[in-house]
């Protein structure tokens, strides 16, 4: 009997603390904000794989600075967010926005576009909303980390939040394939924010547990992150009442609480 088809979704390392996230049927294979080509090349030749598309949710070049190379290698349809600029590679792209659909025939993929603005100002993510065993998948670039979000460089507080609220909304199952290992540092924190929270806690000992071991801390849940995180918990009450303890500062809504952490998190050591 032929067995079912299942993927794999390899965090790919680059520079210091990148992933390059290769989904693969086991023969195919795309690649999600490959900043850097040597790694993702060496992925693909360890496991005979081919690369058939790629898909960039912003403009940062630790997220598209391997394109071209790749694209030299083979060229393969590119995806990325309609509202920003990509330099030299624009001719290549195919410019996507929220509520379009990217669909790859091999391997079998479908994606939904999300805007989630904040980070840059267009940033986009792709979700998946069933692998072969019927499990989705966010891929979210630098909007939603394990524990945190991105650092707002083009967008507003308002903006990020909202993007954080989308993403939020996803289905608690969902696996969550953000761009960075941030996971330990973002930990540190979301425990300043958020000390007697039990689930964080137990999180900081198993993440802890994790890079100890040389294993990455992704792919995170999207109900793991409603639980641990404190960008996504800026509602909560204990959270609040710790940012206006800590920062001397009044918090009449979620909102200011969001703002009053992102500034935070800015000069956290």
């Amino acid at each position: 009997m032929k067995s079912p088809l299942s993927y794999e979704y390899v965090p790919v390392p680059a520079f210091e603390d990148n992933y390059i996230w290769v989904v693969s049927d086991g023969h195919n294979a795309i690649a999600v904000d490959p900043g850097d080509a040597a790694p993702v090349r060496a992925c693909l030749a360890k496991r005979g794989w081919r690369l058939v598309a790629i898909l960039l949710t912003h403009h940062h070049k630790d997220h598209v600075g391997g394109v071209a190379a790749l694209l030299h290698d083979a060229r393969v349809p590119v995806y990325g967010p309609s509202g920003e600029a990509l330099g030299p590679l624009d001719p290549f792209v195919t410019r996507v926005a929220g509520g379009e659909r990217v669909h790859l025939d091999a391997p079998a993929l479908d994606f939904t576009v999300i805007d989630v603005p904040g980070h840059t100002r267009g940033h986009i993510a792709y979700f998946q909303d069933a692998d072969p065993a019927g499990t989705p998948h966010i891929f979210c670039g630098d909007t939603l980390f394990a524990c945190g979000c991105g650092r707002l460089f083009e967008g507003t507080p308002a903006q990020m939040l909202a993007s954080l609220d989308a993403l939020a909304a996803l289905p608690g199952n969902t696996q969550v394939h953000c761009a960075h290992e941030y996971t330990l540092s973002n930990i540190r924190f979301a425990l300043a924010c958020d000390p007697d929270n039990a689930a964080l806690r137990a999180w900081s000992r198993d993440a802890a547990a994790l890079r100890e071991r040389g294993i990455p801390t992704l792919p995170t849940t999207i109900a793991h992150e409603r639980a641990v995180n404190p960008f996504l918990r800026a509602s909560d009450p204990a959270v609040q009442a710790t940012l206006a303890d800590q920062l001397h500062e009044t918090v009449p809504d979620r909102l200011a609480a969001f703002t009053l952490m992102r500034e935070w998190k800015n000069k956290f050591r």
